[in-house]
């Protein structure tokens, strides 16, 4: 059973920098394409980081590239998210997501953690 645990949220200040964990268990994230994502009260889950089948396909959008660093330590089989001089609004909380394919694509989600950012 594929399981994705976040972990290292928290309240920080703007301009701080915090690292937030995605541990996997049932599956090995090596080889799967997973994803950070963020929800804000009131708004779309969104895309802040993507890294492919190999580690030199990453993908971020513009609200976060130069800040966020997404990274997987495959012999801990977890899923960093380096954040940089944060903002008051990447206040939201984080998802990991793994895709899988077997048959089809199926896409597993953690259960998010908190990042608030606030002076």
């Amino acid at each position: 059973q594929v399981q994705l645990v976040e972990s290292g949220g928290g309240l920080v200040q703007p301009g701080e920098s915090l690292t937030l964990s995605c541990t996997a268990s049932g599956v090995a994230l090596s080889g799967h394409p997973v994803s950070w994502y963020r929800q804000a009260p009131g708004k779309e889950r969104e895309l802040v980081a993507h890294l492919g089948f190999t580690d030199d396909a990453t993908n971020y959008p513009a609200s976060v590239k130069g800040r966020f660093t997404a990274s997987r330590d495959n012999a801990k089989n977890v899923l960093y998210l380096q954040m940089n001089n944060l903002k008051s609004e990447d206040t939201a909380v984080y998802f990991c997501m793994m895709n899988i394919f077997t048959t089809k694509w199926d896409d597993y989600w953690g259960q998010g953690t908190q990042v608030t950012v606030s002076s």
